[in-house]
């Protein structure tokens, strides 16, 4: 397992990953609150872990000063092929709770939890409430499902009240704290998907034709009335790749639907989208957060701006920059 983890030399690395995994129990043990050995930073926030931007960003907003959240993917990383690192496990080796998104999208979270150690809590919020879309049954990292549930913003409605459970859970002292930002950040993924409505509603039907990267929007495109055209890599994961009969196909059927955008992926590179883009006579400016969220900065640093920029970018290029998306009071 440790090889998923490093490309150094086993052993020299398993020392390294024991080292600093002990350190962080101790210190973890040093800072037990008498609850189960519960792991809390200063100011007894409980200590918990999210592996996805999106769940790193969701948990804050609901844990608040209640929760110190370590989240393990940085921005604009790939989850599909992330190779966790040392310091992934030493952070989940002091956690109380670790959140996971679930449907193969971070299936090495399992090995990082197992080489922690300790006992934490595992919530996976694909299993919880989200109302899901078929999945791949072949290829890279097939699932029953689609991983990508956060894009219909229903489902991350139904994700708050399970992390907030979660969280009180491991932190009770903390719940009315927990209550009040889960409702304040209910009405706020409420009043995204309101917005989102409106603004797709204001385009007509017939445009709403929808080209990306990978298949990581069925999701949306469901919420929203939305047609998948299709995607450059034709798959639910970045790990699989077009043949060149599948690009050639894709090219003739943007040309046949009048599709007037194909959308790039931020975390994925875009020289073939552009070409494809290029020999279809569509364009190619505008582009969406798929798998992962922006820096610090960018228009999809958090989940809420995250998808009002996904909206924004497909109304401009469904109506080919004829009009946008602004949604108030996020």
């Amino acid at each position: 397992m440790l090889a998923l983890l490093s490309h150094r030399s086993p052993r020299r690395f398993g020392a390294l990953v024991a080292g600093v995994v002990a350190t962080a129990l101790v210190a973890a043990c040093g800072s037990a609150d008498g609850q189960g050995g519960a792991s809390r930073a200063d100011g007894g926030a409980v200590k918990v872990v999210a592996t996805t931007t999106q769940l790193g960003d969701i948990v804050r907003r609901i844990g608040g000063a209640g929760a110190d959240v370590t989240q393990i993917m940085r921005p604009n990383t790939d989850p599909h092929d992330y190779e966790p690192r040392p310091s992934d496990v030493a952070a989940t080796a002091g956690a109380r709770v670790v959140f996971e998104s679930g449907d193969n999208l971070d299936t090495w979270a399992e090995q990082v939890v197992e080489q922690a150690g300790g006992h934490p809590t595992t919530v996976v919020l694909a299993d919880s409430n989200v109302d899901r879309v078929p999945g791949e049954s072949s290829g890279p990292e097939a699932s029953k499902y689609d991983p990508h549930w956060w894009h219909d913003p229903t489902n991350v409605e139904a994700a708050i009240p399970v992390i907030r459970d979660a969280l009180t859970r491991a932190n009770p002292n903390a719940r009315a704290l927990f209550d009040r930002n889960a409702a304040a950040y209910l009405e706020r993924v409420r009043t995204l998907d309101g917005g989102i409505q409106r603004c797709v509603a204001r385009v007509p039907r017939a445009e709403r034709k929808l080209v990306t990267d990978h298949d990581a929007f069925n999701y949306f495109a469901r919420r929203y009335a939305i047609t998948v055209i299709g995607a450059v890599i034709p798959s639910q994961t970045t790990q699989g790749q077009a043949s060149a009969g599948e690009v050639a196909a894709l090219v003739k059927r943007i040309r046949r639907e009048h599709v007037k955008a194909v959308f790039p992926e931020t975390s994925v590179n875009a020289k073939l989208a552009k070409a494809i883009a290029r020999a279809s006579g569509a364009r190619a400016d505008y582009t969406l957060y798929g798998d992962t969220l922006g820096p610090d900065g960018s228009p999809g640093s958090t989940y809420l701006s995250m998808e009002q920029a996904n909206a924004d970018a497909m109304v401009r290029g469904f109506t080919g920059g004829a009009r946008k998306c602004t949604i108030p009071g996020l």
